[in-house]
């Protein structure tokens, strides 16, 4: 597979996990705890509401340009919500998330993890 070929793929992958946001199988969704206080209580309509419009975003997000995806791979995005500045980042990692996966192209040795963190935590 060509290095453009390979980055296809993996973008490719990386927007299925985030199309099928509700059902990741193997991959992992996060918020880090900054996004969870910005939601608050889910168990309230408010919360809930909130951490589903979240989740839509980044489900949705199509905003891929030269400057902010430069290699190509769909791994990185960035939204505002309530005034706040949300980061959304793919990182790569081995079956067992205990280290970096070998090939991010390659679905069958690789977990994907979908992190959602306010700007400054990053």
């Amino acid at each position: 597979m060509s290095q453009a070929e390979r980055i296809a793929r993996v973008a490719e992958l990386n927007d299925a996990l985030r199309r099928s946001i509700h059902s990741p199988g193997r991959n992992q969704i996060v918020m880090t705890a900054g996004v969870a206080a910005l939601i608050g209580e889910v168990a309230l309509f408010r919360g809930f509401r909130r951490r589903a419009e979240i989740i839509r975003i980044v489900r949705d997000y199509d905003s891929f340009t030269p400057d902010n995806d430069p290699i190509g791979e769909h791994d990185f995005g960035r939204f505002e919500f309530e005034d706040a500045i949300l980061y959304w980042k793919i990182d790569y990692y081995d079956l067992e998330l205990a280290y970096g996966s070998a090939d991010a192209a390659n679905p069958e040795v690789t977990t994907r993890v979908l992190t959602i963190l306010l700007a400054d935590e990053y």
